[in-house]
């Protein structure tokens, strides 16, 4: 089963992240359900204003275009004038290399253990988190399917596991559907 965390938790997680650099990396994998490696290597030309997308090369060279929210552009433009690099949203320390996978990990795990969370949260249960909250708020699949860039459906799926608010959503709806259902009957024997 994917480590799926509330929305409360995955943001207190990444407001505890000090260096702006890790807290919007680690923003844009949550608001987008994106792997670390998306992440750390996004281009400054991945973001198209105009068109208000993001570009994300995602496994097997897939582009996927993500519609860009105002606020996440706003946060991202914040983020780019602390470094001002050229060519990577979200930098190394020498600027001219990106975000290596490792340091980002580092940071997480830091915050992670300054808000007493368990070692099971890491970086990817930001994106399981993204893909089962999608679902929880009534996403088609399909388009949480895009989002991730899964190729198969099948790799989607996972997802559709019944976390407790959606045990008891089908609790209510068996109840409805069974409630009454076998009343004033008797089992026949033969």
């Amino acid at each position: 089963m994917p480590d799926v965390r509330s929305d409360a938790d995955c943001r207190r997680l990444i407001a505890r992240l000090e260096k702006p650099v890790y807290r919007g990396c680690f923003t844009v994998i949550y608001a987008y359900g994106l792997r670390i490696a998306e992440a750390v290597t996004l281009p400054v030309t991945a973001v198209d204003s105009k068109q208000m997308v993001i570009r994300v090369i995602g496994k097997r060279n897939k582009e996927r275009i993500l519609p860009l929210t105002e606020s996440i552009l706003d946060m991202l433009r914040e983020v780019w004038k602390t470094h001002r690099s050229k060519k990577w949203l979200f930098p190394s320390r020498r600027i001219i290399t990106h975000l290596p996978d490792a340091t980002a990990r580092t940071a997480f795990n830091k915050a992670r253990s300054e808000c007493g969370f368990d070692d099971k949260f890491r970086p990817h249960s930001l994106r399981h988190s993204f893909a089962t909250h999608m679902l929880q708020r009534g996403v088609d699949i399909r388009i949480i399917q895009i989002l991730l860039g899964h190729s198969s459906i099948r790799s989607t799926e996972i997802y559709t596991h019944l976390n407790e608010p959606l045990r008891e959503d089908l609790r209510q709806l068996l109840r409805q559907t069974t409630d009454g259902l076998f009343e004033g009957r008797r089992p026949s024997h033969g």
